[in-house]
């Protein structure tokens, strides 16, 4: 008994000990925490603190997107993404939930507000174990009028997170040179806005800008508690950045790409305008496109061609092949070639002209440019050398890109091992080059001979500190003299003025001169060769207006548009180029030229004068003497004495000869009446404008009564007859 009892006082003063050692630790613990204030080395006070610490992220803006005139063509817009709160356990008080509490009337509500179906939101508002969902690509990029709409249906538990997405105001507007930019998250990361394409690529990391932070005490519901402090980390926004494009221009555009797209429907469109002064692009464009917002379309194309795609530009290349002639001084107007075939050698087939080789005779180098003849261009080349002209399109920096600053620039490729490929590359067959070459070379041909290296961007603005970084116009070579490039700039005017000329009734513009020639390459067959039939091929025109000081420089392409029996590959080219280049012209101010006043002269008789004094006074006052028989003596004229005329105006002079028809091809109804009524001949008129044809052979005697029928035929009509002679060609040569 005493034995048990002794054993139980001492087990009880082992659990005394124990217990008292137990609270002597916890007493020294607590005493050392309350005088040093920490636990294993670390702060109570900041661990306290920081269970009560929020940080959010202040977003960065990312940088607009302006044209030259700070236009917005790019920037950041207010967005929502709508959310619902399941969780039962955010609301305090039942009579004002926070929470979702009738899943099916919300269901039904937001159906008709957002793109899914009562039944799919029904579906998330039900989700079990979840104390908050999203809804989707639905519920975001909402814009503040659909945000306002759901609000006021004050259903419990609905909300928004205000977020920010990249708006285009201007819907299709350059959508491949701008390119676009849409929200990513990468694991662990905050979302943000990453350019995807064009600008919005290549400018990515200046456009981006570097997000701040508030830092604050909070409660379990994140709000801020009273007194407490906040710490503001300022976010950096993005640079902003003005393009050398101008919107009325780009509009100018778009609108005519849009009209020749629908009304044509080519495979493509590829535009540009330039200053060739500077380099700036002004406007550029092609067909098809994209929507950035909704990126409708983009599977058609998503590169931008006019620097990306390289093709054979076909005839005009022979504008930097003629200036390089120029230059070498061996390009004589006046000097003649004969035109039709070119043999290089015995094995090859010969190059021809594009009108199956017929050609037109022998012709001066002048027409030769005028009609685009391949074989003048040969001729030309024999004249200034394969080394030399090879020289050149390195001076013109074709094989090279441009370096102008957007992604994925193509260099093209000059084709130049064999004979054949040194011939054709006059004339723009078998090299291939880009829309943006295109434009860097023809801008040493308007700007005296300066080439300008292009550009896009004019300046860079850093919005916090106002710092700018602008783009100076570089000069990317000098390959002619001012000279020669005037006299290229005259010789180009003739293809536009002349009635031998390709451009001609395509390209002329009221008020203003234009220099420029046409193109129409060959398409390369997959299989090898040239696809065939009309509208197998790349039609363009590059242009500059006005031809003594051009301020505007222009280059069109479109391939293969869906054309009538009577159209030609020209009129959809010409379609998008004269009205732009009109519209920008006097957007710009550019003062049309004024036109030379005619000159009126009062007819004297000249039947006081033989046929050679006539004919010679005419002359020079201007006027085109046409003589009727073969005698000394003047009998009668039209227009007849005390008559005012034009200069440049046919007279008709009747001599005592005998009487024989002049050739009147393309003369007008009242010339050839004149004609008519002093050899007192029967004239049968068929059809309007320029005469076509005649029945009686130029140069055949005729005796008065006799019946002269003659064909008529608009200025149009005789350019198409002209272009469907030629529709056919061999593969060795291109349209024109």
């Amino acid at each position: 008994m005493n034995v048990q009892k002794k054993n139980r006082n001492i087990g009880a003063a082992l659990l005394f000990f124990i217990f008292g050692l137990l609270f002597f630790v916890l007493a020294v613990r607590f005493i050392t925490i309350q005088y040093t204030g920490e636990v294993k080395g670390q702060a109570l006070a900041a661990k306290a603190s920081q269970m009560y610490l929020r940080t959010d992220v202040l977003k960065a803006k990312r940088g607009t997107i302006y044209d030259r005139e700070g236009e917005v063509i790019a920037e950041d817009s207010a967005s929502y993404t709508l959310i619902a709160v399941l969780d039962e356990t955010v609301t305090a008080d039942p009579e004002h939930p926070n929470h979702v509490v009738d899943p099916e009337k919300t269901a039904r509500e937001l159906s008709e507000h957002i793109p899914l179906s009562e039944q799919e939101i029904y579906e998330l508002l039900t989700k079990k174990e979840r104390k908050q969902v999203e809804f989707g690509p639905a519920g975001r990029d909402l814009s503040h009028r659909v945000k306002e709409e759901i609000e006021k249906l004050k259903l419990p538990g609905i909300g928004f997170i205000k977020d920010t997405k990249r708006f285009y105001p201007n819907g299709i507007f350059a959508s491949h040179l701008i390119g676009y930019a849409q929200r990513e998250q990468a694991d662990g990361k905050p979302s943000e806005i990453v350019g995807k394409a064009g600008l919005e690529q290549s400018y990515n990391k200046m456009l981006t800008g570097k997000d701040g932070s508030l830092t604050y005490k909070g409660d379990v519901w994140n709000y801020i508690l009273p007194n407490a402090k906040k710490q503001i980390k300022e976010p950096k926004n993005g640079n902003d950045i003005y393009l050398t494009i101008d919107k009325k221009i780009q509009t100018f555009l778009e609108d005519a790409m849009n009209k020749v797209d629908q009304k044509y429907s080519p495979d493509r469109i590829l535009a540009v305008v330039a200053d060739p002064k500077t380099g700036a692009i002004l406007g550029m464009g092609q067909r098809p496109t994209y929507h950035p917002v909704t990126r409708e379309g983009i599977e058609k194309t998503w590169h931008n061609e006019v620097v990306e795609s390289s093709f054979e530009p076909g005839s005009t290349m022979k504008i930097f092949s003629l200036a390089a002639s120029v230059e070498e001084g061996v390009f004589n107007p006046n000097a003649t070639f004969p035109s039709g075939k070119y043999y290089i050698n015995k094995k090859q087939p010969p190059i021809k002209d594009h009108n199956q080789g017929r050609g037109w005779g022998p012709i001066t180098y002048l027409e030769g440019v005028q009609r685009s003849s391949n074989v003048g261009f040969a001729y030309l080349l024999e004249k200034m050398g394969t080394d030399t002209w090879r020289e050149y399109m390195d001076k013109f920096k074709f094989g090279q890109k441009t370096g102008i600053a957007l992604p994925n620039e193509a260099s093209g490729k000059i084709l130049y091992d064999w004979p054949i490929e040194k011939v054709t590359s006059v004339f723009g067959q078998g090299t291939t080059v880009t829309s943006m070459q295109m434009i860097q070379a023809a801008s040493a041909i308007a700007n005296d001979g300066k080439m300008m290296k292009p550009y896009v961007v004019d300046k860079i603005v850093d919005p916090a500190t106002g710092d700018v970084t602008e783009t100076k116009p570089e000069v990317s070579g000098q390959p002619l003299s001012p000279k020669s490039a005037k006299e290229v700039r005259d010789i180009l005017e003739t293809v536009i003025t002349s009635d031998n000329g390709t451009g001609n009734q395509f390209y002329q513009l009221d008020g203003y001169s234009v220099a420029g020639k046409t193109g129409t390459a060959q398409i390369a067959a997959p299989g090898g060769g040239y696809l065939q039939g009309r509208e197998n091929y790349i039609f363009s025109f590059l242009g500059m207006a006005p031809k003594d000081n051009p301020k505007l420089l222009m280059y069109v392409v479109v391939e293969k548009p869906k054309l009538k029996q009577d159209e030609n590959g020209a009129l959809p080219v010409s379609e998008i180029f004269k009205p732009v280049m009109k519209s920008s012209l006097q957007y710009l101010n550019i003062e049309p030229e004024k036109k030379k006043e005619a000159v009126i002269i009062e007819l004297p008789d000249l039947t006081e004068m033989n046929a050679r004094q006539a004919s010679a006074h005419l002359k020079e006052k201007g006027l085109v003497p046409v003589l009727l028989g073969s005698g000394e003596k003047v009998l009668a004229h039209s227009p007849k004495h005390g008559d005012t005329v034009i200069e440049g105006e046919r007279v008709i002079i009747k001599t005592d000869g005998k009487l024989s028809i002049p050739d009147m091809a393309g003369w007008s109804k009242r010339d050839v009446l004149k004609v008519a009524k002093l050899a007192e001949l029967k004239v049968n008129m068929v059809g309007n404008g320029y005469l076509t044809k005649q029945n009686i052979k130029p140069k055949s005697q005729v005796s008065p009564g006799d019946q002269l029928v003659a064909n008529f035929a608009s200025q149009a009509d005789i350019m198409e007859k002209k272009k469907s002679e030629n529709d056919k060609t061999d593969e060795e040569a291109p349209l024109d």
